[in-house]
């Protein structure tokens, strides 16, 4: 069990990150004055604050430090079990939260729109997924579905899953994304071949496949968008 030698009682008035929130509210606190205050405590010889920034430091930003496993941070001095939960449950809430916001762009009228709901979904995953978004007469979403997860290089479709989904969302036209983890944006052979077998069903079905984009961590590739669609 971890020890609380460093309350947040204790500190310095400059070093309150709880009484700052609620004194000045959520946003002026810095990134590693939130993790302090998920954190609670630090140890004999640092403060909460003061471990919190040397572990954003460490990891670089938020967005690396959300892939960082318990275990992982574990390894900092000062950061025990409860500690290392606390950080990544919290930041797996954000991830969720961000996922969540992006499907107020409920209304396609772009790759980048697709982009930004699909990127806190599977932008940083280490392995692949496969997703359709479903749309109806007016491009907005309706739902969205994960079709498949595979390995780091590849994942397996199957067609009339994703035809059997449409029928039932009452979807008129789909965008289908997957991710590459190794950050390559170039869709390979299988990527191209898949999208043209499900674009050849969807004529015969009435379903239109408006799009096939590939997303990595920070960018994407849109089929359309490069005109090989």
């Amino acid at each position: 069990m971890e020890k609380s030698n460093f309350p947040i009682t204790d500190w310095s008035e400059d070093d309150k990150p709880r009484e700052k929130l609620m004194l000045k509210g959520k946003e002026v606190l810095s990134d590693a004055e939130l993790i302090a205050i998920l954190i609670g405590s630090g140890s004999r010889n640092e403060s909460a604050v003061s471990l919190s920034k040397r572990i954003l430091s460490s990891a670089g930003n938020l967005n690396a430090l959300g892939k960082l496993s318990i275990s992982s941070l574990m390894q900092f001095k000062g950061v025990g079990e409860a500690k290392a939960i606390s950080i990544v449950a919290a930041l797996e809430l954000g991830r969720r939260q961000r996922s969540e916001d992006a499907l107020i762009f409920k209304k396609i009228s772009s790759s980048k729109a697709v982009f930004e709901i699909m990127q806190p979904i599977i932008g940083e995953l280490p392995h692949e997924e496969f997703w359709v978004l479903f749309l109806n007469n007016s491009n907005s979403v309706i739902s969205k579905s994960q079709l498949s997860k595979g390995g780091i290089t590849g994942t397996v479709v199957d067609v009339r899953l994703v035809f059997k989904l449409a029928m039932e969302n009452g979807a008129t036209g789909l965008i289908l994304c997957h991710n590459h983890p190794s950050g390559n944006l170039n869709p390979s052979d299988a990527d191209k071949q898949i999208t043209r077998k499900i674009k050849l069903a969807g004529e015969s079905l009435d379903v239109k496949v408006l799009d096939h984009l590939i997303i990595t961590e920070s960018k994407y590739y849109s089929f359309v968008d490069e005109g090989i669609f």
